[in-house]
């Protein structure tokens, strides 16, 4: 039997978190922002049929959101039945709980 595959969607949120992580590290080495840029993908990708992977995010207090580490990044993403949403990249040393104040207006969470 095939494993189930989701579809990964990355919220604008996380799109425009990715693009400044990239642009941050192509100031001293775009060797590294490209390698970042292949890394944060395939983790992502390999979402799709290995949803839950991931450990459940400790700071947010539930299940549903959940992280895989990419380089010193947190990709932080819910899994829906059909999909996989990417809710943000955040920094390790970021401060969680400023994101989290921030708001996601594209997050499934509610």
């Amino acid at each position: 039997m095939a494993p189930r595959r989701r579809r990964v969607i990355w919220t604008d949120h996380a799109s425009h978190a990715l693009d400044e992580a990239l642009e941050y590290v192509a100031q001293a080495s775009p060797a590294a922002a490209r390698q970042l840029l292949i890394d944060c993908l395939a983790s992502a990708e390999s979402l799709a049929t290995l949803s839950e992977r991931g450990r459940a995010v400790p700071e947010a207090g539930e299940q549903t959101v959940r992280e895989v580490f990419v380089q010193s990044y947190r990709l932080l993403y819910v899994v829906r039945p059909a999909e996989v949403f990417v809710l943000a990249l955040l920094h390790g040393a970021r401060d969680f709980a400023a994101w989290r104040r921030g708001g996601e207006t594209n997050s499934p969470t509610g």
